[in-house]
């Protein structure tokens, strides 16, 4: 719960559904709300014949015993649930202002001694010294990499055991009897939410944002050079055809122009597949007709002589969730079937990658994008796996111990071909042994969490309140506390945390992103989802407190009958509604492109802050621009002055 929430009270839509069931689809429950506010306007009416008293001040105190007995019962025996569980809106604003004066107490008793500068540097290293699994440069002359869309580690049953997990259930029998016949990593750590930060964390040898912040496969678009280092550009310079193939659309968070700078020389989406869909879904292809297309796809690869790279992704695990009706009536939940419907498929396709000979030559990882998490499993939504499939798969482990995560994939693969890693890259290889732990942090569900390689978890709350564990790695199924930590020593990890988020800044504050590709795009007859039907991939940017953003936006008709095209520009901030002033889109018509411009102001700092650009219509349109341009409102000031100085003297 934040502030922000209560303008959805009122929202008619949010209200109408604020019960889970359409409003009246629950009639008792609004009729004892109605009696409840009826009583208290009946009392209120009442009170107004009686002389006024004064509010005691007794009835404040079973309040203040109640929070006072939840903070120490925190203190001694801290929940691990998720916030919204523990916090209703009054809580959490009092336990944020209680703690926030807790933490200037501390720093005036400390009496201003500067506390030690974050390193990080057992963070970012890369780190090669571990005894290689492997005698010999891998067999395998091709690479396969497999992401499947937001599914944890707990749903593999050799990852349950490797913890003594006490999650029961068995979501994916399949893809776990795949996982028996390959190397498992079980402490595999997942550092964000997000599919575009977890594939850049994954394809680029560095720690997505472990905050809400502008994503860095969108800050890639303007470092070329840091681009060059990601896996795709790597093996594309040692000779490989680099290939991106996903069910889902490419717009969305401007997948469109991500993957073809980290280095793919070709990037597909739903548009690709000439196969139909066992069923319709709204983010893209089914996972079934998915991996039956992506099995042509690798049998073209394999007819040409020159080595590949192929890295795939599934959309259906993602919200709303895509199963045929008959898992639906086998599972009871969607979210269930759609899981089960994924482990049919993805097996599936090992065993027909089996069929065609490719796992003899290729090397082949599965592992996911992020974690949808599960309700009461410690550290799900951080929990990953990561299976290997390789042509030596007899002098490798079933099991690979020791902790690691999505950053140590691409020194892998890179190690695992025996080509050099690029010393910019972080991480360690999954195909080596070390002989010490090694630090590794974590940004999920609203929690910063590190491991310092030597024994000890630390967990990091909205209220700058860790919370110190002992646990021999990342992933465990419960951990003894230790005791709490605030004040400098664990500002200091937020501290590590965000100096890790700079890694592609160049130190200016202005930034700029240009969102448009030219590619004809044909238009829906109705407007359709705010999120699968995007026209930009201008999703989750920060606009820095104390700049001024500048949108351009430059639309023509290719092809369009002549009752024209309706477009509708939209903007999210965390996903809700939020409203910026810009100029109603004129109706678009052959020969009549819409040129549009406008700024607003950013006072405070906007996060997770998103552009959606619908249309309806017959035809098909171009978008040649669409530049999002944030500058300090200083200079912005600075220079319209010298514009109106520049016309005085002229």
């Amino acid at each position: 719960p934040e502030p922000a929430d209560l303008h959805y009270l009122t929202d008619a839509q949010f209200v109408s559904h604020s019960t889970q069931g359409g409003g009246l689809s629950h009639p008792l429950l609004a009729l004892a709300l109605a009696i409840t506010v009826g009583g208290y306007l009946l009392l209120r009416w009442r009170q107004k014949s009686q002389p006024k008293r004064a509010l005691s001040v007794a009835w404040l105190v079973p309040s203040l015993l109640l929070f006072s007995a939840h903070a120490a019962y925190q203190y001694r025996s801290p929940s691990e649930a998720d916030q919204w569980l523990q916090f209703n809106l009054p809580h959490k604003l009092l336990a944020e202002s209680l703690n926030a004066a807790q933490l200037h107490l501390e720093d005036w008793l400390a009496g201003g001694r500067p506390s030690a500068p974050p390193d990080i540097a057992g963070l970012n290293q890369l780190d090669l010294t571990g005894k290689p699994l492997l005698e010999q440069p891998g067999k395998a002359r091709n690479v396969l990499i497999i992401t499947l869309e937001g599914i944890p580690g707990a749903y593999i049953e050799g990852s349950r055991k490797a913890i003594h997990s006490s999650y029961s259930q068995a979501p994916m029998p399949r893809l776990s009897e795949w996982a028996e016949r390959g190397m498992l990593t079980t402490d595999y750590v997942l550092h964000s939410h997000q599919t575009i930060r977890g594939l850049y964390a994954m394809l680029c040898g560095d720690y997505s944002k472990l905050d809400s912040s502008t994503p860095k496969g969108i800050e890639l678009l303007n470092n070329p050079q840091r681009s060059q280092q990601c896996l795709p550009a790597q093996l594309r310079d040692h000779g490989f055809s680099t290939h991106y193939l996903q069910g889902a659309g490419l717009r969305f968070m401007a997948k469109d122009q991500i993957m073809p700078r980290m280095g793919f020389d070709k990037t597909l989406g739903r548009n690709w597949f000439k196969n139909k869909p066992y069923l319709q879904f709204a983010w893209g292809m089914d996972d079934k007709a998915y991996f039956e297309g992506a099995l042509g796809y690798v049998k073209q690869l394999r007819r040409q002589k020159q080595p590949w790279m192929l890295t795939l992704l599934t959309v259906g695990t993602h919200q709303p969730y895509s199963a045929p009706q008959d898992y639906l009536a086998r599972y009871p939940t969607a979210k269930l079937a759609a899981i089960a419907y994924l482990d049919d498929a993805v097996a599936d396709f090992l065993s027909g990658l089996e069929k065609q000979g490719t796992l003899k030559d290729t090397l082949v990882i599965v592992t996911s994008d992020e974690s949808h998490g599960l309700e009461n499993v410690r550290l799900a939504s951080a929990w990953g796996f990561n299976l290997l499939l390789a042509p030596e798969q007899s002098q490798l482990p079933a099991l690979k111990s020791g902790v690691y995560g999505h950053v140590d994939l691409t020194a892998s693969v890179l190690d695992y071909f025996a080509l050099p890693v690029p010393s910019t890259l972080s991480g360690r290889s999954l195909l080596r042994d070390y002989a010490s732990g090694r630090e590794i942090m974590s940004y999920t569900n609203g929690l910063l969490r590190q491991h310092d390689g030597q024994g000890t978890f630390t967990e990091c709350d909205f209220q700058h309140v860790c919370r110190r564990y002992a646990s021999q790695g990342f992933i465990a199924d419960s951990a003894r506390y230790l005791g709490r930590m605030t004040g400098q020593p664990a500002r200091l990890i937020s501290q590590r945390a965000a100096l890790l988020d700079q890694s592609l800044h160049n130190g200016q504050m202005g930034q700029q992103y240009q969102f448009a590709n030219n590619e004809r795009i044909i238009l829906k007859p109705t407007f359709g989802d705010d999120w699968a039907d995007n026209l930009v991939g201008a999703q989750y940017l920060e606009l820095p407190k104390g700049t001024q953003t500048t949108v351009s936006l430059k639309v023509r008709a290719v092809r369009m009958g002549k009752q024209g095209a309706t477009l509708q520009l939209k903007t999210k901030e965390f996903d809700r509604d939020v409203v910026v002033q810009m100029p109603e889109l004129p109706l678009l018509k052959v020969g009549q492109p819409i040129e549009v411009r406008f700024t607003f102001d950013n006072l405070d700092t906007r996060k997770a802050f998103s552009f959606h650009l619908l249309g309806q219509g017959q035809g098909a349109i171009e978008i040649s621009d669409f530049s999002v341009v944030s500058e300090p409102l200083e200079s912005k000031l600075l220079a319209a002055q010298g514009d109106e100085d520049d016309a005085l003297t002229h």
